[in-house]
């Protein structure tokens, strides 16, 4: 099949989806981006440009048999750009890396209502919804209800279960071979202080607040550590960063962006990687940090059950008091290794050699 994938937020876990899938595809798969920067336009106005980008690549490599839309787009307003470009009956579906409808909405944002129904449309236009997990899915399937039903009329409620019908889970593709069979390199291991990763993007919905005040009391009663708090920051004074630097700039190993052979170095070398997110619909961070070999400590809720096999459940995650939890590892790193021995190779079970197979059937069935 001829497939044409449009990533309108071509940055972090949508631009890796997106090459990682057109990598390992046996499909033909060729992808339009646009750059990963101001979300909501792309959401009320990237339909037009990327419209003119698809009809110039299919002007080059010909029609698609199948169309496959990243969510930040209305995709409604995609085909109605495209509708003299595309066959009446071509196949598409949309993926969604998150809903609008799901997203916590910042301290000083209010909730943008327009996002969530543009999200609703392209379910509603496309022949199947793929989303990255199984908690995102029954999480908005729960949601859509009483969103659809708070509208002045005619509400969309009778279509709400043929797009139910629709909507199935495929992961997120990680290379996680390539960091399982990596040798590691950590210094604990020659006895230094175990090294604790923070490895997220640097926002309120990954709760940075709470995972400083955790690392914080833990320097002020002398717990071994040293600390690496990595990831994208797209904010011009990330204040609660700035102070935690500053509080603990005798532990910090490293700290800020880091380029991709950097990072791969510093997963290696890490040995303990701890969420504290209140927000994540699938978790690549912390499938690369578990391929490497790092000992996770993360909440026993959103999407992080379904990543971690359940026999690691308790000792991979947590509901509530994760300052013991987190000092128990750091003082007893041995102990807390020996309990989730066997994860590591387990997220193979993510890597792209894995996932691309169903990918790849999922194109084939939506073409059929």
């Amino acid at each position: 099949m001829r497939v044409i994938v449009v990533e309108p937020w071509a940055a972090g876990s949508h631009e890796a989806w997106a090459a990682g899938l057109a990598g390992a595809s046996t499909h033909e798969l060729h992808v339009v981006r646009h750059d990963g920067r101001f979300w909501r336009w792309r959401m009320r106005g990237g339909s037009l440009t990327l419209a003119d980008e698809v009809r110039e690549l299919i002007g080059t490599v010909g029609p698609p048999d199948a169309l496959v839309v990243s969510g930040t787009v209305d995709v409604s307003s995609l085909l109605g750009f495209l509708r003299r470009d595309l066959h009446p009956a071509m196949p598409v579906a949309v993926y969604l890396h998150e809903s609008q409808l799901l997203f916590p909405v910042g301290p000083s944002q209010q909730p943008e209502e327009e996002f969530a129904m543009a999200n609703w449309r392209s379910m509603a236009v496309a022949d199947a919804v793929w989303c990255n997990s199984a908690f995102h899915r029954d999480a908005l399937v729960a949601a859509l209800p009483p969103f659809l039903a708070g509208v002045p009329d005619r509400p969309h409620t009778a279509h709400l279960a043929g797009v139910v019908d629709r909507t199935t889970v495929l992961p997120v593709g990680v290379d996680a071979v390539p960091l399982i069979e990596a040798a590691r390199t950590s210094t604990a291991d020659a006895g230094d202080p175990p090294l604790v990763l923070w490895n997220h993007r640097w926002d309120h919905d990954k709760n940075p607040q709470q995972f400083f005040g955790i690392v914080v009391k833990l320097a002020e009663q002398g717990v071994p550590f040293r600390l690496a708090v990595v990831g994208e920051n797209r904010r011009t004074h990330p204040r609660e960063f700035d102070a935690a630097r500053e509080v603990l700039a005798d532990r910090i190993d490293t700290w800020g962006w880091v380029d991709r052979d950097g990072y791969r170095a510093l997963l290696l070398r890490s040995d303990v990687v701890v969420s504290t997110a209140i927000h994540e619909f699938f978790g690549i961070a912390m499938v690369e940090a578990m391929a490497a070999g790092c000992v996770p400590l993360l909440p026993r809720r959103l999407s992080y059950p379904e990543l971690v096999p359940e026999a690691f459940h308790p000792a991979a995650l947590y509901r509530g008091r994760l300052f013991d939890r987190l000092r128990a590892v750091l003082t007893d790193l041995p102990t807390a290794r020996a309990a989730v021995a066997g994860l590591r190779p387990a997220m193979a079970a993510y890597d792209w050699s894995a996932v691309a197979p169903r990918y790849d059937a999922a194109l084939a069935s939506l073409g059929a």
